[in-house]
């Protein structure tokens, strides 16, 4: 039975694979269109807000939640470490982001 306001699990794992392919287009494109590559992050998000689908950790990020830059070191945005935080600037919009920095669990 499904809840009211939610996806089959189908259709919620169609939409994990085309979110996947589509930050691998936004990857490959980066060099050549930013702006197509900035476009697939968004249509990433919009999947994932209508299929109520979260983003794994390790795509959320990878790109700017102001400007939908995928975040490249050195290429589309600034990183820093100070005082175990990690602090990532977009070279688009100058957003930053700030992430803590903890000891490795065992």
């Amino acid at each position: 039975m499904v809840r009211r306001g939610r996806k089959p699990g189908w259709q919620r794992r169609i939409a994990r694979e085309r979110i996947n392919i589509l930050f691998r287009l936004a990857e490959k494109t980066l060099a050549k269109h930013p702006e197509r590559s900035r476009r697939y992050v968004e249509l990433a998000r919009k999947i994932g807000l209508r299929y109520n689908v979260r983003l794994p950790k390790r795509l959320k990020r990878r790109f700017c939640k102001r400007c939908n830059t995928l975040l490249v070191p050195g290429r589309t945005c600034e990183v820093r470490v100070k005082e175990k935080i990690l602090m990532v600037r977009c070279l688009n919009c100058s957003k930053i982001y700030r992430y803590p920095l903890s000891k490795k669990k065992k």
